[in-house]
């Protein structure tokens, strides 16, 4: 099962995917991970995306490919989730040809939909405590205790400078941005499902397993 998880920060994608790893046993392939991965191991594509970098040049196509390659040949027994990879057009294609030499295929494209207003106040509210990074929310997660990690009993707590509502609507339009060449094309394969991205996690993670044992 390979599918592609789509959704802006602050939808729950990362919470989604590490699901999906861990009671599924697939695996989440992040080309930002994979490429700095490939570069401390010194493969094929890490060493091309190393010389690349050094010369301050974006990496191409044809490198990200190559390190998707790798990971794939790598194995991945419970399917992938791709990350970060296609935005594009060309990408698509790309995509298409890795899986099609490996005797694969993708079959589900899974966006988790957000309200931009309401995303802006789960996102501005969140903060973590400092000393293990348990997570917690102005309004939809307090401590127990005021003041006081429900996990380590730690008194400090710290927010991320990028969670602010200007932070949020950029992202936003990014995200529309990157998404919209890739999802009519999935989309004309049938391929695509919009999830309410808002609901509780355990209600959106049941719905993406609804959705991947032919359910949904």
């Amino acid at each position: 099962m390979n599918i592609i998880l789509l959704g802006p920060p602050g939808a729950g994608k990362g919470t989604q995917a590490a699901r999906l790893v861990a009671d599924r046993g697939m695996v989440q392939l992040s080309t930002g991970d994979m490429l700095r991965a490939a570069v401390k191991a010194g493969t094929p594509a890490g060493l091309q995306a190393r010389a690349v970098m050094a010369a301050g040049a974006l990496v191409s196509d044809a490198i990200v490919s190559a390190l998707i390659g790798e990971r794939l040949d790598a194995g991945v027994a419970g399917g992938a989730i791709f990350d970060g990879f296609p935005r594009n057009g060309e990408q698509v294609q790309i995509l298409d040809l890795l899986l099609e030499e490996r005797g694969q295929r993708l079959d589900h494209v899974i966006e988790l939909e957000v309200d931009e207003a309401a995303l802006i106040e789960r996102v501005v509210g969140r903060y973590t405590c400092a000393n293990c990074g348990a997570g917690y929310h102005d309004r939809f997660k307090l401590p127990a205790v005021t003041g006081v990690c429900d996990v380590c009993g730690a008194t400090e707590f710290k927010r991320r400078p990028d969670d602010n509502a200007e932070t949020v609507t950029t992202r936003m339009a990014v995200y529309r941005a990157e998404t919209a060449p890739i999802l009519p094309l999935y989309e004309a394969r049938g391929l695509v499902t919009r999830l309410d991205g808002m609901a509780d996690m355990a209600h959106v993670g049941a719905a993406i397993g609804q959705v991947l044992d032919g359910r949904g």
